[in-house]
């Protein structure tokens, strides 16, 4: 039953870090898409693409946390007394993306748009790497099991910033992978170029510090790294694969839904490969899931919910995506002429 509740917490990190991670990775591109002449098209896309998700993603967040804090309350006490200040960050880079997404929409003036959107951008730069420096903190077993441990190198370690900037960069390449292909099916040849040449550069400059995250991770997370290296072998040739043949994919020209999908499944792999690589210990090698685990009448309640959310957020969140990637129906009715016709 721990290991059920484990699994339904994992798929809630998973979805986040495929859906969620997307719409944090817009916002480098936007930061990058230059002057308010030069980046108008590039913005343009982002801010349709995400206006209708920005939101609906976080559903996944709120269920991380409500399962972590229900089903494993010492792990919860111990990450959120240790780490609260990147913690805290990240919450404070919701709120101000969301406020600068919000208000730059509204805003008149040039001035106050870029005011807003930049906001907008290094929150969405600042979120994604707190996730990725406390992912690297549990990992490397710096959460101490009684909480209170080292507040700042907790989460300034190399392990964590190896964690935080693999997580703005993978976020950066889902992200252009999906604004490429939504240029395609908009018919925009000029941003499906210029997105699909970001898509490559984030998943080179991803490559390189993958590789040179061998060395940091075999330096300072011995027991991370030999777990990855054997029991997430596996997982991580499949997101390499992935990432080989997404690559590939946006080099011949090939904007379709494998390419997303291929996108997706190298990031998942790759989030799945350092599950694997943690189990059976929730934080670092000094608490087990069965050591930090609820009641079992909390788990059977827990998994009664992970069943009823499943069937209710999986369905609307795949009928949002649908909904919003048909054609628009132009709702205004065109000119009449004289005739009374339409001109």
């Amino acid at each position: 039953m721990t290991d059920l509740v484990a699994a339904f917490l994992f798929i809630g990190v998973i979805a986040y870090a495929v859906l969620g991670g997307a719409d944090f990775g817009a916002g480098l591109w936007d930061l990058t898409a230059g002057g308010a002449e030069r980046g108008r098209g590039p913005r343009h896309l982002i801010d349709t693409k995400i206006a209708p998700v920005w939101e609906a993603n976080h559903t996944w967040l709120i269920y991380c946390l409500v399962f972590l804090w229900s089903g494993f309350p010492r792990a919860f006490t111990a990450i959120t007394t240790t780490l609260y200040i990147p913690m805290g960050l990240a919450v404070l880079g919701i709120v101000v993306r969301g406020s600068g997404f919000a208000f730059r929409k509204v805003s008149l003036r040039t001035p106050e748009q870029r005011l807003y959107g930049v906001a907008f951008a290094f929150s969405s730069i600042l979120t994604p790497y707190c996730f990725g420096a406390i992912a690297g903190g549990i990992a490397s077993g710096r959460v101490p099991t009684a909480g209170n441990g080292d507040e700042v190198g907790s989460w300034n370690n190399p392990t964590s910033v190896l964690g935080g900037v693999l997580a703005v960069l993978v976020c950066a390449y889902l992200a252009a992978v999906y604004l490429t292909d939504a240029a395609q099916r908009e018919g925009d040849d000029d941003l499906r170029v210029h997105f699909r040449d970001r898509a490559l550069v984030a998943a080179a400059v991803t490559g390189a510090v993958t590789v040179g995250g061998i060395f940091v991770l075999h330096a300072d997370a011995a027991r991370l790294f030999r777990r990855l290296s054997h029991r997430g072998l596996p997982l991580l040739i499949i997101a390499g694969l992935c990432g080989v043949a997404g690559v590939a994919m946006l080099v011949a020209g090939g904007t379709h839904r494998l390419l997303r999908a291929t996108a997706a499944a190298a990031v998942a792999a790759v989030v799945l490969g350092w599950g694997v690589a943690q189990y059976p210990y929730l934080l670092g090698t000094h608490l087990t899931l069965d050591q930090a685990a609820s009641p079992r009448s909390t788990q059977w309640v827990l998994v009664g919910v992970a069943c009823v959310a499943g069937a209710v957020i999986l369905p609307s969140i795949v009928l949002l995506l649908g909904l919003f990637e048909r054609p628009r129906i132009d709702l205004d009715p065109a000119p009449a002429g004289h005739d009374g016709k339409a001109s």
